[in-house]
């Protein structure tokens, strides 16, 4: 695992990155990312799906999150980036799982599938696109998902642990809800604790084994600090226009972003939203071959609320 030391210049840019407003599920939430070559996005189909699912024909099954709701259309994002626009219709069973191995169920509206949900989506095919046929998710991961939805206005109820015994009575959630409330605030008011550069080929978002394995003992490394959070930003050569550029940073973001909560288990409600700054910051001279491939990186930054870093 490489960790860069703090650069001035790149403590400054990260100072400058505009972050949404509190209640903001975006400011949150996974940015979704377009497929690559492994996958299609499937587009939105026009009218209202049928109630009635009975003799559709069988379309595949999805495990992802949802990435981004519009209406009674559903993206959801996969662990390798591959999104997939599923509706969800009068016919569609949503349910969750609660209890030991997940037996005890309850049947929920199509209101709870929120921006972050983990699911699992048995779908159908129609009228030239995908139909939910059955959701499932976890209550736990909905719990989480409602506080995100709610800007983490309460404290997190479960296994609150006190980590002092003075008046003020701070439990390690109740900090960690402040600690992401204060993402809404200036960057500058996060202490660095370190970053980790995972690189990538020419015009490429897919990631090697080896930056797989760094991501996930960047995770390790963050989970071990209290109150950490982690900023995932993407950058490129200077190879293209600026454009290209723009939405390669983004999606390498966004893969990282997926890796991390998908395989290395990062909570969303521990994650800034994703940036991708194409060009900027070079980490080296774009001239040379071998600057060019240390700039095609995404940096996982890890940020402590300097209110909060040493409680």
């Amino acid at each position: 695992m490489k960790v860069n030391a703090n650069r001035p210049s790149a403590i400054a840019l990260l100072a400058t990155l505009a972050l949404a407003a509190p209640g903001s599920v975006a400011a949150q939430q996974p940015v979704p990312v377009p497929a690559d070559n492994d996958g299609e996005v499937l587009t939105t189909v026009l009218g209202s799906p049928p109630a009635d699912l009975t003799g559709l024909e069988e379309g595949p099954e999805i495990e992802g999150f949802i990435g981004a709701r519009n209406g009674d259309t559903l993206q959801v994002t996969s662990a390798d980036g591959t999104s997939t626009d599923v509706r969800i219709s009068e016919g569609t069973s949503i349910r969750s799982k609660s209890g030991l191995f997940g037996i005890n169920r309850t049947t929920l509206s199509s209101d709870e599938l929120l921006n972050g949900l983990p699911v699992s989506v048995r779908t159908v095919r129609w009228n030239g696109g995908l139909i939910a046929s059955r959701v499932r998710f976890n209550s736990d991961d909905l719990e989480t998902a409602t506080l995100v939805r709610n800007g983490t206005s309460q404290r997190f109820a479960k296994n609150e642990t006190a980590i002092s015994d003075n008046a003020v009575g701070i439990s390690e959630n109740a900090a960690a809800t402040e600690a992401l409330r204060g993402r809404v605030g200036d960057i500058d008011q996060y202490n660095i604790k370190g970053t980790t550069n995972v690189y990538f080929d020419t015009g490429k978002f897919n990631l090697s084994a080896q930056a797989r394995a760094e991501l996930c003992d960047a995770a390790a490394q963050a989970e071990a600090l209290d109150n950490a959070v982690l900023l995932v930003v993407g950058y490129t050569d200077s190879t293209g226009s600026y454009e290209v550029n723009q939405a390669l940073s983004d999606k390498r973001a966004g893969r990282v972003v997926n890796y991390l909560q998908q395989q290395c288990g990062w909570k969303p409600y521990r994650m800034l939203t994703p940036t991708g700054l194409a060009t900027a910051d070079p980490a080296a001279d774009n001239s040379t071959a071998y600057g060019k491939a240390q700039n095609r990186r995404v940096a996982v930054n890890i940020l402590v609320s300097k209110g909060l870093d040493g409680i």
